[in-house]
């Protein structure tokens, strides 16, 4: 059963992605180049984070037994996506959702992007994912993703002028405020890898006693 709902969330994931590509690449707003445009489409947290999400639950759905679908199904890797995707949702529901109005099926794939993936991940992996064997520095691991994400975002935009997100704008902000505002993305990373942590021991301990 986990598995068929693993690889209905993987379609869900992947349509809303090729959705939202097909919609960017053909913005009216131009870029400087294509390939700019291109590239931007993959600078964005919530892009890289679906399609870790994604590409997760496809592998626990039809290759478990590969190299990817064996690694996709640890409890700690599973742990990681699912807090990846709840920061999308949290951060854009905080942060985001009120600086623009999408319409269409530009609404469509935002909300698909945005509220239902990260909602549909998190009920999998409650219900689903293994929690048994997750140790206090996973949590610590966990954050490599973010952090790299958030030197890539910092350097490039040095470079090319564009941020993915207002927040993290240096343009806008200054360095100071913009780093003071990845610490504290970050610090919410780590908070909610602590809850999943918590989550986990509490959830295999049940189990367990079942």
């Amino acid at each position: 059963m986990g598995r068929k709902v693993a690889g209905v969330i993987a379609v869900i994931g992947w349509a809303s992605l090729i959705l939202q590509f097909v919609l960017h690449m053909t913005n009216v707003v131009p870029e400087p180049t294509t390939l700019e445009r291109f590239v931007r489409f993959f600078s964005y947290f919530t892009i890289t984070t679906n399609i870790i999400v994604a590409a997760t639950l496809t592998a626990i759905a039809f290759f478990p037994s590969t190299r990817f679908g064996r690694y996709a199904s640890k409890p700690s890797t599973q742990a990681a996506v699912a807090s990846y995707i709840t920061i999308v949702g949290v951060v854009y529901s905080l942060f985001l959702r009120s600086v623009w109005d999408p319409a269409g099926w530009q609404a469509v794939a935002d909300h698909a992007l945005h509220d239902i993936m990260p909602l549909l991940a998190i009920i999998y992996w409650f219900v689903f994912a293994p929690k048994a064997g997750i140790v206090l520095a996973d949590v610590a691991k966990w954050l490599m993703y973010p952090i790299v994400y958030v030197v890539y975002s910092l350097v490039r935009g040095a470079f090319v002028d564009w941020y993915p997100y207002w927040f993290v704008d240096v343009t806008q902000f200054g360095y100071p405020k913009s780093l003071a505002h990845t610490g504290l993305v970050l610090i919410a990373f780590a908070v909610v890898g602590f809850v999943y942590f918590g989550l986990s021991k509490l959830l295999a301990g049940r189990n367990e006693s079942n």
